[in-house]
């Protein structure tokens, strides 16, 4: 089911071709930004399980300790022979360090959502630009869905008399969070795994018409072999998500990124036991959670009762 509207979709199409072990892909989601940060996290990681310090690290490069420290924090481009250089200095396996460098080899590509750059806030691109990145997505949300699985109905109330985010801009940013989505891409479909509370579906966002499309459209996704979808019902009084909403990036070459915003910025968790705990806190929230089918009769549930409400 194709969401994007004919602008959207002309704009996240403009696809970029790269080779990649010798097989010609279409890369609809190419971002230098989120490739640097990626890079310099794996850099930064590596080079400190192998006890290198940065000026140490600079010696190999035969650079400043400061080059090291804008490599590590990507505000420099890494370039394929200094990763493989620092790299291969650390020890990282052959394997490792080919899959890295490749990497390195695709940030100088265009940005795939420059034409929503005005919309997106800074701190959020770097985000948009991962999330695009990645592989699978682990989402646990107290109180809407998550932006993967809105509707543009949905996007467009949510922003409805928003603090931060001007009515003229208002239909940009609903643009850009269709063209973020994934779940049907034909080329390189997003994973998702999401855990909803049950207060999001009964929250009725913009109106009755539009919670009801919405509902039918997770059911619609919920068939798709990528997409598992838990609810967490209200009566399940303790459970993991309790601390606050997170979000979980896995890529297939590079180490995964937890997320945690909030309305002014987001918190990215990189240590990667730190992560370890955020992916075990989803197993946790999915088994304490209704299951995927019974998820789909509880939403099922809420349509039917929509259904027969006067207001549209």
């Amino acid at each position: 089911m194709d969401l994007q509207t004919p602008s959207v979709r002309d704009a996240t199409l403009s696809a970029i071709r790269f080779r990649l072990g010798g097989t010609s892909v279409v890369d609809h989601r190419s971002d230098p930004s989120a490739l640097r940060f990626l890079i310099g996290h794996d850099l930064r990681a590596a080079r400190e399980r192998s006890g290198f310090k940065q000026v140490e690290a600079g010696k190999v490069l035969g650079c400043s300790q400061a080059k090291i420290n804008y490599l590590e924090t990507g505000k420099t481009q890494q370039k394929p022979d200094q990763v493989t250089a620092l790299l291969r200095a650390y020890g990282a396996d052959v394997e490792h360090v080919d899959r890295m460098s490749s990497l390195a080899a695709r940030a100088d590509q265009n940005t795939w959502w420059a034409p929503f750059d005005d919309v997106l806030p800074n701190w959020f691109k770097t985000f948009v630009g991962l999330e695009g990145l990645a592989t699978t997505e682990s989402n646990y949300g107290s109180l809407v869905l998550p932006g993967q699985l809105q509707t543009p109905g949905y996007a467009a109330a949510l922003l409805h008399n928003n603090l931060r985010v001007p009515p003229m801009d208002a239909q940009q940013v609903v643009r850009a969070r269709m063209a973020r989505q994934r779940l049907t891409d034909g080329v390189r479909p997003l994973h998702i795994r999401a855990v909803i509370e049950e207060y999001a579906l009964d929250r009725i966002v913009g109106s009755h018409a539009i919670m009801r499309a919405q509902l039918e459209h997770l059911l619609e996704l919920m068939h798709l072999d990528n997409v598992e979808i838990h609810v967490m019902p209200v009566s399940v009084p303790v459970h993991d998500g309790l601390d606050g909403d997170f979000l979980l990036l896995d890529f297939e070459e590079a180490q995964s990124i937890g997320y945690i915003e909030y309305p002014t910025g987001a918190i990215y968790i990189q240590d990667q036991d730190q992560v370890a705990a955020y992916n075990l806190s989803v197993d946790r929230l999915c088994a304490a959670a209704l299951s995927v089918s019974d998820s789909a009769e509880a939403i099922a549930a809420r349509i039917a009762a929509l259904g027969t409400s006067s207001e549209d």
